[in-house]
C-alpha cells in the first residue's frame, strides 16, 4: 500500500484508487494528483491500495478486498490484512473509493446512505446517478462512515482514468482541499437508486443484457438471457450494476428509484413511479 499526503497536518479527507487491482483508473487519477502536487487548503491522503494486485493486473491476490472489510492483522490473506491496514490509514477521514465497472460507461457514485456527507459531496460530481447500497455493504469499505465510491467508467480505459481525474478534483473541491474557480460548482439534480434485490444468474455458456443500467424495466419485459433462454421482470425495476460478464453468479442489482437530488442536496418528489423487485427466474 502506498500513501501520500499534500498539505501540513494531519488529513481529513482521503482518496483511494486500486481497492481492486484490475480498475486501474483510481491509481492513475491518485499518481497523476501526485505529481502535480496542488497547493491544497486542508491536508489530503492519497492512497493506492492494492498494489500486489494491481501490479499483476488481477482484481485481488486471495480475495476481494471490497469484500474483506475490517479485515484482521492475524488474517490469512493478503487482503485481510491489508483492508486492516487500509482502515487504519483512513481513521477519521472523509474518503472517496475510485472503481470501474464492466456494466456502465458513465460515472456514478455508490453510498451506504444518502445521509448528511452524502448529500454534501454527491451533487457536486460529475456523475449521472447515486445508489444506496445499503442491505448489500457488508464487507466492503463503503459500509464505513463518510465514504462514496465512484464509478468512473468501463474497466481498464482511458475515458474512466480520465474521469477518475476529473472527479477527484470535484471532490476535492466539494470537501474544500482544492479552492476550485471562485463559488463551490453546482450539478444537475441527481436520481437516487436503492439496490433491491440480487439478480442471479445461472450457469451457461453464454449471456446477454438487453437493456441500459437505471432505465426502467416494465414487467415482463426480457432484460437478459442466459444460453438463450429469457430472463424476463416480473414486476418493473431499475437495473444497477447489470452486465452479462461483470460478476460470476449474479447479472447485477434490481433498484428502487427513491429520490431526487436537485443541485444542493435537496431532497425532490420522484412521483408515484416506484419499482418492484425481480427474482430473475420468470422466463
Amino acid at each position: 500500500m502506498r500513501v501520500e499526503t499534500l498539505g501540513e497536518g494531519e488529513p481529513e479527507v482521503a482518496v483511494v484508487g486500486a481497492i481492486h487491482g484490475d480498475e486501474p483508473c483510481g491509481s492513475v487519477a491518485v499518481e497523476s494528483l501526485v505529481e502535480a502536487d496542488p497547493a491544497v487548503e486542508r491536508p489530503v491522503k492519497l492512497i493506492v491500495a492494492n498494489e500486489r494486485a494491481l501490479d499483476a493486473g488481477d482484481r485481488y491476490v486471495d480475495e476481494d478486498l471490497n469484500r474483506a472489510f475490517p479485515g484482521s492483522p492475524d488474517a490469512d490473506t493478503h487482503e485481510g490484512r491489508l483492508a486492516h491496514e487500509l482502515l487504519a490509514e483512513l481513521r477519521g477521514c472523509e474518503i472517496l473509493s475510485l472503481h470501474s465497472t464492466r456494466s456502465y460507461a458513465a460515472p456514478f457514485a455508490l453510498v451506504d446512505e444518502m445521509d448528511a456527507h452524502a448529500r454534501s459531496v454527491c451533487p457536486y460530481l460529475s456523475v449521472e446517478a447515486v445508489v444506496e447500497t445499503a442491505q448489500y455493504s457488508e464487507g466492503r469499505l463503503i459500509a464505513y462512515p463518510d465514504v462514496v465510491e465512484l464509478e468512473c467508467g468501463l474497466q481498464r480505459s482511458a475515458v474512466a482514468a480520465e474521469n477518475a481525474k476529473s472527479l477527484v478534483r470535484e471532490f476535492l473541491v466539494a470537501t474544500g482541499v482544492l479552492a476550485g474557480d471562485g463559488e463551490r460548482p453546482r450539478h444537475h439534480p441527481l436520481s437516487v437508486f436503492r439496490l433491491d434485490q440480487r439478480i442471479p444468474k445461472e450457469t451457461a455458456d453464454g449471456y446477454e443484457v438487453f437493456v441500459e443500467n437505471f432505465e426502467r424495466i416494465a414487467e415482463g419485459e426480457a432484460f437478459a438471457a442466459a444460453d438463450g433462454e429469457l430472463l424476463r421482470a416480473d414486476r418493473p425495476f431499475y437495473p444497477v450494476l447489470l452486465s452479462a460478464y461483470g460478476y460470476e453468479n449474479v447479472f447485477g442489482y434490481a433498484g428502487d428509484l427513491v429520490d431526487r437530488l436537485d443541485g444542493d442536496g435537496v431532497t425532490g418528489p420522484v412521483g408515484e413511479e416506484r419499482s418492484a423487485r425481480t427474482d430473475g427466474r420468470n422466463r
